[in-house]
């Protein structure tokens, strides 16, 4: 999947379909000339079923369709025999898709199961046949209930991604590197900013077989909140890793002020981020010596007293198990 195929933020108009109508007819045979009214119900009409998929990850197999109709239910037919229900119509999507009313902007439902099923538009109901009329009164009813109408909704797809993990950093960190280092992912790499434009996602071979989810989110830079850079567009993607882990390079200028605007930009995007567990990698840790390390080392205890931190080297293979580790145990404390 290139970068150019990611697609997290879709609106799509929705129409059921509509109930069929009931069926009026009155029974004719040929010894029973008056046999009464036998007509049946309408069908139901269609119901649009939005359906979880593990298999994928983007919304862009609907970027062309943005209106999407279920068939209607068919009438009613004699000998009291129900119409044929319409075709249900489902939209497959990735599994963290929220499901909003575009107009109110109201969440109706968040998609987080394979297979999990939502009715975002629900078929009308088909209508009584006359055959539900007849009374002692009104022994020859000659009238039915027509069908009613389907739903009609304008929604909006929006995916946040589900990773165990989510690298936060400022632009050329190290974060796609890391990713591809340790997952299978292959993300475009290059020596200049925002050379990642999409979240990319790579699964985390740890040891006896397990496994865990790292997301590569686009880097945030000072001033994220007003529109500068890429914005805060793709930081919803974070918003249900359960760890975050803040990527500072190993030649900042000061590290602890890079975190700390890292830290300002997740605040004012979603204060919530700020409870989530953190982690931080100081990447690039080739370029130190063993003396520098040992000496910011010392520094960053004091620096980030309750949070964890590790060297570590992509390019160079360091400290890459000491992380996985620190990963791993932190998502299953």
């Amino acid at each position: 999947m290139t970068e150019g195929n990611f697609v997290d933020y879709i609106k799509i108009h929705l129409k059921s379909g509509d109930g069929g109508k009931g069926s009026t007819h009155l029974r004719r045979e040929k010894y029973i000339p008056k046999g009464g009214p036998d007509g049946g119900d309408g069908g139901r009409g269609g119901h649009i079923i939005i359906k979880g998929d593990k298999n994928l990850w983007t919304l862009f197999h609907l970027k062309f369709k943005r209106h999407i109709k279920a068939t209607h239910g068919g009438a009613g037919g004699k000998q009291t025999s129900t119409g044929a229900d319409g075709e249900d119509q489902f939209i497959e999507v990735p599994l963290g898709t929220v499901i909003r009313d575009t107009k109110t902007n109201e969440i109706l439902k968040e998609i987080t199961q394979d297979g999990e099923e939502f009715i975002a538009a629900q078929g009308g109901k088909g209508g009584k046949g006359n055959a539900h009329f007849k009374s002692s009164t009104n022994q020859t009813p000659r009238y039915a209930q027509p069908g009613i109408e389907g739903q009609e909704i304008d929604v909006t797809l929006e995916l946040k991604i589900l990773a165990d993990v989510g690298l936060v950093g400022f632009p050329n960190a190290g974060k796609s590197t890391l990713l591809s280092v340790v997952t299978a992912a292959k993300p475009k790499i290059a020596d200049y900013e925002f050379t990642t434009l999409k979240p990319n996602l790579g699964i985390v071979q740890y040891r006896d077989l397990k496994t865990f989810v790292m997301a590569d989110i686009p880097g945030i830079i000072e001033g994220a909140a007003e529109g500068r850079g890429l914005g805060h567009r793709f930081l919803r993607h974070i918003e249900r890793n359960s760890t975050l882990l803040f990527l500072i390079p190993a030649d900042a200028k000061d590290l602890r002020k890079e975190y700390d605007i890292l830290l300002d930009e997740l605040r004012r995007y979603n204060p919530e981020l700020l409870d989530k567990d953190r982690l931080i990698a100081i990447s690039k840790s080739d370029l130190l010596d063993d003396e520098l390390k040992a000496e910011l080392n010392s520094e960053l205890k004091e620096t980030f007293k309750n949070i964890q931190f590790v060297f570590i080297s992509s390019v160079a293979q360091q400290g890459l198990d000491q992380l996985k580790d620190l990963l791993w145990t932190n998502l299953n404390k």
